[in-house]
């Protein structure tokens, strides 16, 4: 399998759209980092607010400290998936925040961290010790959950990375991002790696870029609804752009897309992270077995072809 893999990788983009000798600069807008706040700017706190928040479609009720607590937070929808793991549920004090705060219960995660939902085992299992090897790490040294999940890695047992990779990889990956191509997209600021549009309904040209957003800001920033989705604004044309630089992925990731064997599924996934993944590849941050066969796939991918590829995945 794994030799198969290696030889159809290597056939998966042969020519990247900005020449064969291109590469790709770090693409600001698949990570997302917070701009710092001015010199000299009072550092405030903001009162505890306690009051009792939902969701729609929950009969429960939590306040925000409770939603956003590192060892155990707030479970909107627990018929929504199976028993958690401990270690999903409620981490492990005082080195491991409970996997469920970030990547959510469901596993579909937000744009500043992966969909973990519906990877194969062996796959995360290996993804976990890249991390905690020293393989794995961002291009974007500023990407602080990145610099987190490698410590949760060395922090955890090697039964605690086995149940949760088997929690998360039994549950289907249904996608919830709508891709929209359009010229024009809402002014956006950047909290905690989600681009948050700004107060005023204003709007700027699009560029050479995707802009990934809440479908509902509220709900995803502060209440972390894990059944509020993003929508993923594309410059026109990059999804028929993507599907050309697309066209072999099949022969490694499944007709679908949805994944073959140990090899993940890509389809449907947050563009910003599926930009992120190749833009570190390209870079050497990312070296673990599986990147290293994806080596020749990524060295000619340019900036608009990062967003063409990431554009068309996510809209599967």
């Amino acid at each position: 399998m794994r030799r198969l893999a290696a030889a159809a990788l290597l056939i998966l983009i042969p020519f990247a759209a900005d020449g064969p000798h291109a590469s790709a600069s770090l693409p600001d807008w698949a990570y997302a980092i917070p701009q710092p706040p001015p010199a000299g700017a009072p550092a405030t706190a903001a009162p505890p607010d306690t009051s009792p928040r939902q969701v729609p479609g929950s009969t429960l009720t939590f306040t925000r400290q409770q939603i956003s607590d590192g060892f155990g937070p707030a479970d909107w929808f627990p018929g929504d998936h199976p028993a958690m793991p401990e270690i999903v549920a409620h981490g492990k004090r005082p080195d491991v925040r409970a996997c469920g705060l970030c990547h959510y219960p469901n596993g579909k995660g937000r744009q500043e961290n992966a969909g973990i939902a519906g990877l194969p085992v062996s796959y995360f299992v290996q993804t976990m010790n890249d991390f905690k090897s020293g393989l794995r790490k961002s291009a974007e040294s500023r990407k602080a959950n990145t610099n987190l999940m490698i410590a949760y890695a060395k922090a955890m047992t090697p039964e605690e990375i086995k149940d949760t990779a088997e929690y998360f990889g039994a549950m289907k990956w249904t996608p919830w991002i709508r891709v929209v191509e359009t010229a024009t997209v809402p002014k956006t600021v950047s909290r905690g790696g989600m681009w948050i549009p700004v107060e005023g309904g204003e709007k700027e040209p699009i560029g050479m870029r995707i802009v990934e957003t809440p479908e509902n800001p509220e709900r995803a920033e502060i209440l972390r609804d894990p059944r509020s989705g993003f929508i993923a604004y594309a410059p026109a044309g990059s999804i028929q752009k993507g599907e050309a630089l697309a066209r072999s992925c099949g022969v490694c990731h499944g007709a679908d897309l949805k994944g073959l064997g140990p090899v993940p599924g890509i389809a449907g996934r947050s563009p910003s992270y599926l930009a992120r993944q190749l833009y570190d590849m390209q870079a050497g941050a990312r070296r673990g077995e599986w990147a290293e066969l994806m080596k020749k796939v990524v060295a000619n991918l340019g900036d608009a072809d990062l967003v063409n590829l990431s554009a068309y995945l996510a809209s599967r």
